[in-house]
């Protein structure tokens, strides 16, 4: 592996996390994806560069991180805003440029969104467990130390590259505005037919709020109730998006940290499409919850899946 080039962590922030975009086929023995909440703005960084969809990349949350470059190379950031700076300097979102030796890269506190991905040409380097970097904290797997989040004075590698001066940016049209309302789209599953009617109409037409209660694992919504059915489930595998109702009422949109079996009962799944926009969602954000269709929703997602190579 070679490691003549590098990034050095200064400050880590609230939580930095290497990702690539997860390890698939392990629920079975109790072990999550993990992998990027916005796995689009994880794929833009990664595609602004010419990397593959599964090369490891920065995902931080909350900024007030710092990096120093020891070694030229090309960078490229997408997601929240974050106040990105190289050397003082505003850097331009989704976009890639260049940094070189002795330069300092800092993030600041978000302007909007929450999620900033930091990707380098060629991706970062690290030894894959159980097939992938991706770090998940609660299952010790992934990163550069046993799935812990990054640290002061960790080193990030990567191989040397040369580095292009000139910025590639990505299109206007294609860039989310995380302000707005969020509107996800469903698809029901099989236990909703439990749900009294009234509650599903409920569902449909209240307006929830992003809760303080917002992980990896999942995201809490409150100022709206949905009540459970009365009957019990037997604990069963749980999809990327599920939408868990507690006896509290309040829905959970389950992520790629979530626990891999759940009882809960379930309204069904947030359309994996519209996933990374909730995963930049702020606490007291507003949601709404639509029908969606599910023929479309494949079409949508085989679109993207296709033009990222996932």
């Amino acid at each position: 592996m070679k490691k003549t080039s590098l990034i050095k962590v200064i400050k880590p922030g609230q939580q930095t996390l290497l990702q690539d975009f997860g390890r698939y086929g392990l629920s079975h023995l109790g072990i999550t994806q993990g992998g990027p909440l916005d796995d689009y703005a994880y794929s833009w960084a990664n595609h602004l560069l010419g990397n593959s969809t599964h090369s490891p990349a920065l995902e931080i949350t909350l900024g007030q991180a710092e990096f120093l470059v020891e070694n030229d190379c090309e960078l490229a950031i997408a997601g929240g805003d974050l106040n990105a700076k190289l050397d003082g300097k505003l850097l331009t979102n989704w976009s890639t440029f260049p940094a070189f030796q002795g330069q300092r890269l800092t993030f600041g506190l978000p302007r909007n969104g929450l999620r900033s991905y930091l990707a380098v040409k060629g991706g970062f380097i690290a030894k894959p467990q159980l097939g992938s970097c991706a770090t998940v904290c609660r299952d010790q797997l992934g990163g550069l130390h046993a799935g812990l989040p990054l640290s002061a004075d960790d080193e990030l590698h990567f191989e040397s590259h040369k580095v292009r001066t000139k910025p590639i940016q990505m299109t206007f049209r294609y860039k989310p505005d995380y302000d707005l309302t969020l509107e996800l789209r469903v698809i029901e599953g099989y236990q909703v037919d439990d749900f009294a009617k009234s509650e599903l109409e409920a569902f449909y037409s209240q307006e929830f709020v992003v809760s303080q209660f917002i992980d990896r694992m999942g995201y809490r919504l409150n100022q709206g109730q949905v009540k459970p059915p009365s009957k019990e489930y037997l604990s069963e595998g749980i999809a990327l998006g599920t939408i868990q109702v507690p006896p509290n009422g309040e829905p959970i949109v389950l992520f790629n940290d979530r626990q891999t079996i759940g009882g809960y009962a379930k309204l069904g799944c947030v359309a994996r499409i519209d996933l990374p926009r909730l995963a930049q969602a702020k606490p007291g954000q507003k949601v709404r919850f639509v029908k969606g269709d599910l023929l479309g929703l494949q079409e949508a997602w085989c679109k993207w899946a296709n033009y990222f190579g996932y």
